[in-house]
């Protein structure tokens, strides 16, 4: 009688560490998958942060009030990706270049 509930518990345990381990394998695959697309987003966000940037830095010849908020929208949105980027990344050292460039282009305006 012992031996059979000794093998129900062996059979049991095995079919709990089989369950658990293709768990295990499906969660880490998740995250793999999760981990490539916020690289290829921070690809991404840094392209258009660039471009942004290049814009911005262009000086504006027409004096009007649409243009004016336009460049300004693209500051925020500007910024807005960085912050996503910030937020993304827990890089000390990516932290403190964007935060560096920032603190230029604050003075610069």
């Amino acid at each position: 009688m012992t031996l059979q509930i000794c093998i129900a518990c062996i059979i049991f345990l095995l079919l709990l560490v089989m369950f658990l381990s293709y768990k295990l394998y499906t969660f880490s695959i998740i995250i793999l998958n999760i981990e490539s697309a916020i690289e290829r987003s921070l690809d991404i966000l840094q392209e258009r942060y660039s471009k942004m940037t290049e814009i911005v830095e262009k000086p504006v010849f027409f004096d009007s009030v649409e243009i004016r908020q336009v460049i300004s929208d693209i500051k925020a949105s500007r910024e807005a990706v960085l912050l996503i980027a910030n937020i993304l990344t827990s890089d000390a050292e990516l932290t403190n270049e964007n935060e560096k460039e920032d603190e230029k282009s604050t003075y610069d305006n």
